[in-house]
């Protein structure tokens, strides 16, 4: 009992308040270095334990997103804790103003192989599946991605940070044409409508840079079938290396004999292509990656009094290799080819002949390096060499220039909750032998993961298509495109909300009346995008809102005056659920756009009503199918020059296809990459 009273006698008490200045720290936690005596922080930041040490003891307390605090005292009572906010390294802030991130990391948006294939309609198409996101157009007639009032040729794609020159297959006129890559390739997807870098050029209205797969350390392979494509790919493992491989053959002759449609196609449509990819990890510095792509396309149809017969090559070569070269410095190179022929017999009129060839070249090469945690920089040099040729009877032309630019990026922070990003872009044009700078720069307030503001201004550039340089005997300079974007971003872990508004001013854009081709083209675009992802109406449901608002005009190619872009629509609204039970996904999309103005008429709204039901029948095979368009509403997407209205091939339109893991550790992966 005296040794009892003796040991109560020697406890030595410790009392206090934490908070961060002003606010008290719920669940801080406070203790006795050396020692297992301390307690958390109630409600009103106080703590109060006892500790068998005597004398002068080094107290500590640490909280999530704080500097740990730590203070030696013989007098541990009534002592007021103010903790100081741990501020945010440069390398750790990830601007997400007017860029979607898709990965298998992310909390939100996760869109890897099989959410493509499953998001909406999309039947397994990358360009399909974005279009579900806010500032994108719905433009049927072509299917390509219209971005903020900007034509299609305004988006331009980049793999592995090197550019593709023709990312779309190819169709005959008012079809809906496919991206070229399978969605399997790829590990991560940055879909930016606006306010990009320096790193990125030769885009005038948003860009798509996506990310291969590493080095697979298991072998695999996979195939899958539809209704429409049948698909074999896998990938074999080495000891630091690996090579996939992916062949494709699509075919629309079954189902335009099971489900005919509005055209009258004397051969249906049929694409073959193939991919491999040989991804190898030298060290843990150096990471290099080569990929090439091939495309067949061919297609026929009767239009009229002429039977035209399309058929195209499109070869794609990337290779880019990533190294830490010391002393903090990241050093990446990379080169790509771009190669497309492209025949067509009855183009215009019976018995003609169109010959096209266009070929890029792409060199590229870029300095990565983190100073401290308050400053990273980055700068690069690249050069696009173009080539192209177009032959029409007795009409041609021969294309050769090149285009140089360098870059410089700096990321600062200017206090623990702001920061700053500067971009210097500068692009030299061989066939006019201007220069072109453009500076572009981003304010970020993040106070904290689930919150953040950004301001956006910049200039972009891109060369007008060949065609008009051509037409111009070199004289129409590259087009240019102000940016300026205010996005407000916030997340928690059962909704994110963000809105972003923004204004685009085009100056130089293609303009030839009368025949006569130059730069005298100039437009506006303006509007609001809002979207809203929620995981936590009812357990297993995630359901999106995404919304856009544009107003845009331009005088550009054969227009008279300034007006509306024929393929811009001022309301384009989407609402998507999906839903799990069980090995069950069911999905319903609801897409609304309004009418699009031509000078002669307006176009009816477009609606469209989807589903898709995603069956995991067993961990190695997964059925998907969709119907899009329930209601079987005709949709009119554009009036021609006669005032005749361009409708779909069909209403609607039905994909069933399953898909099967042959060698694979992973349940319900179908990635054959």
């Amino acid at each position: 009992m005296l040794l009892i009273v003796c040991q109560a006698m020697s406890q030595t008490p410790v009392t206090g308040i934490v908070t961060d200045g002003q606010v008290p720290l719920t669940g801080a936690n406070v203790f006795i270095e050396g020692t297992i005596d301390g307690c958390l922080t109630d409600t009103l930041g106080r703590f109060s334990f006892e500790t068998a040490k005597t004398g002068e003891v080094t107290l500590r307390a640490t909280y999530m997103g704080f500097d740990d605090f730590t203070l030696t005292t013989s007098r541990p009572t009534d002592l007021r804790i103010s903790m100081h906010e741990r501020a945010t390294t440069i390398d750790e802030v990830v601007v997400t103003a007017s860029t979607y991130n898709f990965s298998k990391s992310d909390n939100f948006n996760t869109m890897d192989a099989l959410d493509v294939v499953m998001t909406g309609n999309s039947c397994g198409d990358i360009v399909a599946a974005l279009q579900s996101l806010p500032g994108t157009q719905k433009v049927g007639e072509d299917g390509k991605l219209y971005v903020r009032g900007g034509e299609s040729e305004e988006c331009q794609f980049f793999i592995n940070g090197m550019h593709v020159l023709m990312p779309y297959s190819t169709n005959v006129q008012n079809t809906t044409v496919r991206g070229r890559f399978s969605p399997f390739l790829f590990k991560g997807i940055n879909f930016t409508l606006g306010g990009y870098g320096g790193e990125y050029g030769q885009a005038l209205s948003s860009v798509l840079p996506m990310e291969t797969t590493d080095q697979a350390i298991d072998d695999k392979i996979g195939v899958s079938a539809s209704l429409v494509d049948w698909n074999l790919g896998g990938t074999k493992a080495f000891g630091n290396s690996s090579l996939s491989f992916n062949a494709d053959f699509t075919s629309m002759g079954l189902y335009d004999q099971l489900f005919p449609g509005r055209f009258n196609f004397t051969r249906p449509y049929r694409k073959l292509s193939g991919e491999t990819q040989f991804k190898t990890q030298m060290s843990s510095s150096n990471v290099t990656k080569c990929y090439a792509g091939y495309d067949l396309t061919s297609v026929g149809q009767h239009i009229e009094q002429r039977n035209l017969s399309l058929s195209e090559h499109n070869i794609y070569l990337n290779t880019s290799s990533r190294t830490n070269i010391g002393h903090g410095y990241s050093l990446f190179i990379g080169a790509a080819n771009s190669t497309v022929f492209t025949d067509i017999d009855d183009a215009m009129v019976a018995g003609d002949h169109f010959y096209s060839f266009r070929n890029e070249t792409h060199l590229k090469t870029e300095v990565r390096r983190v100073f401290s945690p308050v400053l990273k920089m980055s700068a690069g040099v690249e050069d696009y060499i173009r080539n192209s040729r177009k032959v029409y009877d007795t009409n041609l032309y021969n294309l050769h220039y090149n285009l140089l630019a360098a870059h410089a990026d700096a990321q600062l922070r200017l206090v623990p909750r702001l920061f700053l990003s500067l971009s210097a872009r500068m692009e030299h044009t061989s066939y006019d032998h201007k220069w072109l700078w453009m500076p572009r720069t981003t304010l970020s307030y993040v106070p904290h993961k689930r919150f953040q503001l950004s301001a956006m201004l910049g200039r972009y550039s891109q060369t007008a298509d060949d065609d008009y340089i051509a037409m111009s005997r070199l004289r129409i300079p590259q087009s240019t495109a102000d940016h300026a974007i205010l996005s407000l971003q916030y997340n928690t872990q059962s909704i994110l909300f963000r809105i972003e508004s923004y204004y685009k001013r085009y100056r130089h854009l293609p303009w030839f009346p009368q025949g006569d081709c130059n730069a005298g083209g100039y437009g506006t675009s303006r509007g609001l995008d809002l979207f809203v992802e929620n995981h936590s109406i009812v357990k297993h449901l995630v359901t999106t809102l995404a919304y856009s608002f544009n107003d845009s005009e331009r005088l550009y190619l054969d227009y008279t005056a300034p007006q509306a872009p024929g393929f811009a629509s001022a309301h384009n609204l989407r609402l998507t659920a999906k839903y799990s039970i069980g090995k069950f996904i069911f999905g319903l999309a609801d897409s609304y756009a309004s009418g699009r103005k031509y000078p002669m008429q307006t176009t009816p709204h477009y609606h469209s009503l989807d589903a898709n039901v995603t069956w995991l029948a067993h961990p190695k095979v997964i059925v998907y199918s969709s119907l899009s368009n329930i209601l079987g509403r005709t949709p009119i997407f554009k009036y021609e020059g006669n005032g005749t209205p361009v409708t779909s091939t069909r209403d609607r339109f039905f994909y069933i296809g399953i898909f099967v893991s042959l060698k694979n550790n992973k349940a319900y992966d179908i990635s054959n990459f």
